[in-house]
């Protein structure tokens, strides 16, 4: 509680200050994290070099090492910033490419499932999705701090996003394919075996969540990957991609398996489009190559 408290002290201080001054404060703390957080630098040297098969020097790794610890310092500013954003100010920074791909899903009274990773300032595109797009459902891993998970709630539903907690979270997803709405799903994270499907992710083996593939080919829903992009920080774009295609025949395993590939796929392509913008921090491949960690 005391460590809440002292946060909301600062950022009672940074509020007061203008945008540029708040986002300079992320991004020295960004700057000061990355050098003095070695652990995670090296699971970003160690991903990109697993991910990339040597196709890539270090100075290029010291740069998408650096932005990864700026892209999740200005995420953290966002969540700030998304407690007492408005609809009109939303509508000012983001903008929409693609836009007919949910609307042909809507016409056809078909429920959508949004499919995204942690790529560039997500918690702005979420939430742009849901104000903008189409209310949807998203699932939501609690803090163990309470307070701070309280508060990320709060700034993740502040314009009407429903948050469901990822454990128990797929009856509150089927409920809404159910009601031909939305949901939301991220696919970019280890998981636990048990809960995941195999697929292939830059050439290797990892685990991926089969939730969005399971729904989709269960109440026909859309699967729509979305990823906000931005050229300075300023001005964002959410480009919505093809549908991913889920076939219905009497190999339900096989149809959900061919589904996540190609969700992994498009995330693949991303990645590699833009790298610097994805979270590299994290262990992708734990599950599966537990070696490159050592």
């Amino acid at each position: 509680m005391i460590l809440y408290y002292f946060f909301r002290i600062i950022e009672f201080m940074l509020l007061l200050l203008p945008y540029r001054l708040r986002k300079g404060f992320f991004v020295a703390l960004a700057a000061f994290a990355h050098a003095i957080d070695r652990k995670h630098r090296k699971v970003v040297h160690q991903n990109l070099v697993f991910a990339f098969e040597g196709d890539i020097d270090e100075k290029q790794i010291d740069t998408i090492s650096r932005y990864c610890y700026r892209n999740l310092m200005l995420n953290f500013l966002q969540v700030i910033e998304n407690r007492r954003m408005t609809l009109q100010r939303q509508a000012e920074l983001v903008t929409f490419e693609n836009r007919e791909i949910v609307d042909k899903a809507k016409a056809e009274g078909r429920p959508i499932i949004f499919v995204s990773g942690h790529f560039g300032n997500w918690e702005l595109g979420a939430a742009a999705v849901d104000a903008q797009i189409m209310r949807s459902v998203s699932t939501h891993k609690k803090l163990n701090n309470p307070w701070f998970d309280r508060y990320l709630l709060q700034s993740r539903s502040r314009l009407g996003m429903k948050m469901a907690e990822k454990n128990g979270a797929i009856k509150h997803l089927t409920r809404a394919l159910k009601n031909k709405q939305a949901v939301s799903i991220m696919i970019d994270q280890n998981i636990n075996p048990r809960e995941s499907i195999i697929v292939k992710f830059f050439g290797k083996e990892v685990t991926q969540t089969s939730a969005p593939a399971f729904l989709a080919r269960k109440f026909n829903a859309a699967i729509i990957p979305a990823f906000l992009h931005t050229n300075d920080e300023k001005h964002y774009t959410i480009r919505f991609e093809p549908e991913i295609p889920v076939e219905v025949t009497e190999d339900a395993q096989s149809d959900i398996l061919n589904a996540t590939q190609l969700q992994s796929d498009v995330m693949e392509r991303i990645v590699r489009e833009e790298p610097k913008f994805w979270f590299w921090c994290h262990r992708r491949w734990k599950t599966m190559h537990p070696e490159i960690y050592d």
